[in-house]
């Protein structure tokens, strides 16, 4: 079993900021299958066949607690999981996979690496830089996308989805070999 989630804020009025950017993927993602999400472990959940799917509904900066409870639950190991997340630090239309790390100032993996003890998962960051000068990174990443932004994301969510599928069955080389670059 593997789990592929996808972090944001649960609220309508964060669906279009950068800060959503893993459910925008996720959505995708549930679109292109037809599956529906339940409420279930602390998130937004559905299970299809042996990969299961979620958006946790504890805001960013819990996103573990919704993790820990899927990977207890269903006794899955830190090496099954990918997370999507926004990366303030790379330029908007850029992906990059990793195979594990810290948690690089982004609260969400900050919570993640807490509740489950480990650094050692997969991640796939969307890059939603650059951030502009003066301006806080809170406000940053909770502002929304410009309508130029609008086409560039579009296509990297694409990609992004693609990436998330690939996952499934190719070794990290591959996917960073494929998927670490601007698609845009």
């Amino acid at each position: 079993m593997r789990l592929i989630a996808g972090l944001g804020n649960p609220e309508v009025k964060y669906i279009n900021t950068r800060h959503n950017v893993g459910f925008m993927v996720l959505d995708k993602i549930l679109d292109e299958k037809k599956l529906n999400l339940t409420e279930k472990f602390k998130s937004f959940f559905v299970k299809d066949s042996d990969i299961m799917y979620c958006l946790p509904k504890t805001y960013m900066n819990l996103s573990g607690q919704a993790i820990a409870e899927i990977m207890k639950f269903f006794k899955l190991d830190i090496k099954d999981i990918l997370i999507v997340y926004d990366d303030i630090s790379l330029p908007l239309g850029t992906l990059r996979f990793r195979p594990d790390g810290s948690d690089g100032g982004h609260n969400g993996i900050k919570s993640i690496i807490k509740e489950t003890g480990s650094k050692n998962f997969c991640r796939l960051k969307v890059g939603i830089g650059p951030q502009p000068v003066n301006m806080p990174s809170e406000r940053f990443v909770l502002g929304e996308f410009t309508a130029e932004e609008r086409k560039k994301l579009d296509i990297v969510i694409k990609k992004a989805k693609e990436a998330c599928f690939d996952w499934l069955n190719e070794d990290i080389q591959t996917l960073q070999n494929s998927y670490n670059k601007s698609f845009v």
